[in-house]
């Protein structure tokens, strides 16, 4: 077993970050470092992998096998536990000055385990233009043992200068038997179960996984594929809209709301609540201050939240007229939304291609305005009316 293991379909990325694991190792021990470098970044399309790999590479930098993925550096490191990983993602919808000083502080630390100190940065376009000239002159003269991974969707994302002083790992998108067998062996699905949901995963792993074990996963998104054939007048396109509203926000706020109690809880038993004896009180009372700053942040990941599940389900509903344009123009392409046969000859019935083009660009400006801060409820009115219009 290795840590590699669980890349889905990424065998080049795979081989190339055991070769880089092992320079490293040698390095450590008086040998040739060809093939290590102390900046990396993970690029590739939403859902292909690009944490998993920057956090097994983390393992396997860490792990005196290499990324065995059973000893306890392996288990720490992706159990977000090991002492020289700093697991870094923006909670808001970017990634500020102020805590970009704070990271460069601590990547400069020595490793407490003695191999390296790792900062593996999530979403690392996130970053202000700021933040990110503040991280340009730590990856540019970085400490000895000090190895930045950081992530994003393409390398045009990052500054020029970061991107010049990383060696690029691209990932691609994984086929969809890769994931269904994947998800197949990982999750104890049946076959029929676990196709269906790589099919309708559009290349992203562990949206097929939700989709093959959740089951209001799947009710969600069979109820937004069901909006096309709803939509036969104006007054049906406002309920849809406020329909589409009421459900991203409703799994938002269910998301949301799981995560901010178990911070809230763990701050306060931080600071001691609950405990007695002398200084508890005090500690209490200072405990205030710390959870005005995490109810801040949570407000930011809040919003994030919020703007990623409307991406989620604009993206499932342009998914469906993507099929719908296949089958309009004949095309030989497997259908994510196969499963809605019916309604997707229904569609492409009673339009032209030209009318689901259009569509499909009202569902893209959707987002972009959703992006934009527009009200979301708005946006979608104005979508779904574009969308009956044709």
């Amino acid at each position: 077993m290795s840590v590699f293991d669980e890349l889905v379909g990424q065998d080049t990325v795979a081989a190339q970050l055991r070769s880089a694991a092992g320079a490293a190792h040698a390095w450590l021990t008086g040998g040739d470092s060809a093939g290590m470098t102390h900046a990396w970044l993970f690029t590739g399309p939403p859902g292909s992998g690009r944490t998993e790999a920057a956090r097994a590479f983390a393992a396997a930098l860490q792990c005196p096998d290499g990324g065995c993925g059973h000893c306890d550096h392996c288990h720490q490191v992706f159990g977000g536990t090991h002492a020289d990983v700093l697991f870094v993602r923006p909670s808001g919808l970017s990634f500020g000055i102020d805590r970009a000083r704070e990271l460069v502080l601590e990547a400069a630390s020595r490793p407490t385990g003695g191999r390296f100190r790792v900062v593996l940065f999530e979403d690392a376009d996130r970053a202000t233009e700021a933040a990110s000239n503040a991280l340009l002159k730590a990856i540019e003269e970085p400490s000895p043992r000090t190895v930045w991974l950081l992530c994003t969707p393409t390398a045009e994302d990052m500054l020029v200068t970061i991107k010049s002083r990383c060696r690029e790992v691209t990932l691609r998108t994984p086929t969809t038997r890769a994931i269904a067998e994947f998800v197949e062996r990982r999750d104890g699905v049946s076959p029929e179960v676990a196709a269906e949901a790589a099919r309708a995963s559009a290349g992203q792993i562990e949206r097929a996984r939700r989709l093959a074990t959740d089951p209001e996963t799947r009710e969600r998104r069979a109820e937004v594929l069901s909006i096309p054939t709803r939509l036969d007048s104006l007054g049906a396109c406002v309920s849809a809209a406020a329909r589409l509203y009421e459900l991203a926000e409703n799994e938002a706020k269910a998301t949301t709301s799981a995560l901010d109690e178990r911070e809230r809880n763990e701050l306060k038993a931080a600071f001691g609540e609950g405990s007695t004896g002398k200084g508890v009180a005090k500690a209490v009372r200072g405990a205030a201050g710390a959870l005005k700053d995490l109810e801040e942040r949570q407000k930011r990941r809040a919003t994030r939240i919020k703007r990623d599940t409307y991406d989620v389900a604009l993206l499932d509903l342009a998914t469906f007229y993507r099929d719908v344009l296949a089958v309009q123009l004949g095309a030989e392409v497997e259908l994510a939304t196969a499963s809605r046969q019916d309604d997707l000859w229904r569609v492409a019935r009673a339009g032209t291609p030209e009318a689901t083009l259009r569509r499909l660009d009202a569902i893209m400006e959707c987002r972009e305005r959703i992006a934009a801060n527009v009200h979301p409820q708005i946006a979608l009115e104005a979508m779904t009316s574009a969308l009956y219009m044709g």
